[in-house]
This record gives C-alpha cells, structure tokens and sequence, in this order.
C-alpha cells in the first residue's frame, strides 16, 4: 500500500515538474527570435536588451506584490493563473506588429514566471512522498531549468526548419498551456488552510530570523549565475550572428540551451558532492564559464562560446540547486513560498540589470567590448561570493 502511495505521489511530483516546465519554457521561447523581430521592426540590440528585462521587472513585481499569495489561497489557482498570463504572453507575441507588443509579451512572460517560481517550486516538492527530500528538490529545480531550457532550443528549431517562424512556436506552445492547465485541474492542493485573496499583502523582501544566515549565502550565489544566464538569453544569439557568422536560429537556440540542461547536470550531482561543498564549487564553475565566455569574445571562437554554456551552466546549476534546498528546508512550512520568491527576486535581479548594462554600452562600445566588461564585473562578483562561502559555513544538510 505504502509502495503504491509513493508511486502516486511521485507521480503527481513530476506532473507538476512538467506542468512548471511548460510555463518556463514560454519565458524563453523568443531568445532565438529576436533577430528576426529587430528584421521585421527595426529596433537596436539595446532594445532587445530592454525588451528581455522587462520580463525580469514583471517577475520581481509580481514576487513582491504576491509572492505569497499561494500560502494563502493555494497553490493550484495560483498556478492557473501564471498559466492565463502565460497564454496571454502567446498571443502578444503572435500579434506582435510592432514594439509595443513585445513589451507587453515579456511583461506577461514575467508575470507568469512570477506566479510560478515560487508557488510550483513548493506545489512540486509538496506533491512528493516525504517532503523536503532531495529528490524531490532536484524535480523542482530541474523542472525551472529544463523548461527555460526547451524554450529556445524549440523556437529554434522550429523557426529554422518550419513554415511561420514568429507563429508557430508560440501556437505550439499555447496547445502546451491549455494541457498543463487540464493536468494541474487534476492534481491535489496541497494547502490545507486557505485564506483569502484579501489577506495577501504586498511584501517587502524579508525573511524570518532562522533562515537568514542560509539566506546570504545562498542569494549571492544564486545572483552570479543567473546573471551569466541573462547575458546568454539576450545577447548571444545577436554575438553569434554579428561575430560567428552563425545565422542558424536551431543552432542558436541550441547553445542557449546547453547552458540550461548543464545547470541540471550541475543540480544532479548536489546530492553526491553536498550542499555546502555545492555551493563554492559551482562559484568555480562560474568563474570558468566567465572566463571561457572571455576567451570567446575575444577570439571569436564557437567552440569556447559552447564550452562557456556547458561549465558556466553546470556552476549555475550546482549554486542554484544547493541554495535553493537549503533555503526551503530552513523555511517555515507556512512562510516556505513567501522565502522562496525573495530567493527568487535575488536571482532575476541578477537576471535584468547586467543585461541592461550590457546593453547601454553596448550603444558606446560595442558589443564585444560590452560583453567583456560584463565578464569582468562578474568575475569579481564570483570571486568574492566563493571566498565568502568557503570561509563562512552555512548552514543546511549535506555538508
């Protein structure tokens, strides 16, 4: 009986994985695509950048104004509602006929990711036998990562090989949403007492006294590698383009991608490596992915730009999956969501303002040049968070 409890329950566990994957992969369906909208719009790579942080600005609004929202109501009409938003983005950007449209379609795009980052990654380690497992974390995790991972490496491939490139990924993408919005109708809530709407207040980042030295730690980590993921999100396809000669939307998407499903391969090994170790190391492996990414820049060589995804996504991945346990698990059952999304907030602040910076000068300097400022700025921001970690022991299991 026990046995089949459990199949059940993992069962519900990796439906809700899949159901967040779908939602994330929409936030990045239009990384290989921007060239072609600044073809058929006409705006400058600092729009582009603009653009791709505006989606960073929705899911910070959203994760301040109702990032606890979940614990309070529940978390399944929670995530029918980032599912709404989510479609909404699709059809934004299937009108899109001028820039005004784009805006609109990442500002959807963040407030969908805004409604889910937190509540699905609770939804989804709640839904599984003996919450709190690891394993259970690592479907969250990879579920967010893998899904952002899908978006582009989909929209690639289908802009390059099939008919409508600016529709079709997101016509699929909108049949992807109506079937995670049946599966999710069909799961359990796993919030016993429920509040209502009213009682969610805008709040301001902040934390109970037990997690904040988790916390610190943690957040500084989290903001590096989502950082260099931003970067690689918003401007690399333009740098394979200006500077590669790679013009392959599929081959775009695909190295995008590789930073992605790197980061999962970062978080499956948390469990062996351990939390605490977790942490520096995959600092480590930013620094390398920085540098790789450099020597990119520089010498204008594909094969550093892949090499870059794949070390800079597995030290993502092992910052983002050991902070992220050790985050929730020092969490009150009650406040767990509303935790969470300050995590969150910490990240995808590391998302938007590198990229907008990269962005302004690279109106001045160039883009290359821009790039390497960036790589620089956060190779000193790495060096300091992995300095920090190693010499002060957070807390958290798996040390």
């Amino acid at each position: 009986m026990d046995g089949g409890l459990d199949r059940r329950g993992w069962l519900a566990c990796l439906l809700s994985g899949a159901v967040f994957a779908v939602c994330m992969a929409g936030t990045t369906l239009p990384t290989p695509l921007y060239s072609l909208y600044q073809e058929k719009l006409g705006f400058s790579e600092l729009t582009v950048t603009v653009v791709y942080a505006v989606y960073a600005f929705g899911v910070i609004g959203v994760l301040l104004l109702a990032g606890n929202a979940s614990d309070a109501v529940g978390r399944r009409p929670v995530l029918l509602w980032g599912l709404g938003c989510a479609a909404a983005s699709a059809v934004c950007f299937l009108c899109a006929t001028a820039l005004g449209w784009l805006f609109a379609g990442r500002l959807l795009s963040g407030l969908s990711a805004g409604l889910f980052t937190g509540a699905a990654t609770a939804y989804v380690m709640e839904l599984a036998p003996g919450r709190d497992s690891p394993r259970a974390s690592f479907v969250a995790t990879a579920a967010n990562m893998g899904g952002l991972g899908c978006g582009p490496l989909l929209a690639g491939v289908l802009a390059q090989y099939a008919p409508w490139p600016l529709y079709l990924p997101f016509i699929v993408h909108l049949a992807l949403l109506a079937a995670s919005g049946a599966v999710l109708l069909g799961l359990r809530e796993t919030v016993r007492v429920r509040r209502p709407l009213s009682t969610v207040r805008p709040q301001r980042p902040g934390l109970p006294p037990g997690v904040r030295v988790v916390f610190r730690p943690a957040a500084l980590a989290s903001f590096a590698g989502f950082a260099l993921f931003g970067v690689f999100t918003s401007v690399s396809p333009a740098f394979l383009s200006q500077f590669l000669d790679v013009d392959n939307h599929a081959v775009s998407g695909l190295i995008v991608a590789l930073a992605f499903f790197s980061s999962i391969a970062g978080q499956s090994a948390v469990g062996r490596i351990g939390e605490r170790r977790s942490l520096p190391l995959g600092c480590a492996g930013l620094l390398g992915g920085l540098a790789l990414l450099a020597a990119a820049l520089w010498w204008q060589l594909l094969p550093l730009v892949v090499l870059s995804a794949l070390l800079g996504g597995a030290g993502q991945g092992l910052t983002f999956r050991a902070a992220l346990a050790q985050v929730a698990a020092a969490s009150p059952a009650d406040k767990r969501a509303a935790v969470i999304s300050t995590l969150f907030v910490v990240a995808y602040a590391g998302i938007s303002l590198p990229v907008i910076g990269v962005g302004v000068l690279s109106v001045h300097i160039g883009l290359q040049d821009a790039g390497l400022v960036f790589i620089a700025c956060m190779a000193v921001l790495v060096t300091a968070a992995g300095i920090y970690l190693v010499r002060r022991r957070p807390g958290g299991a798996g040390a």
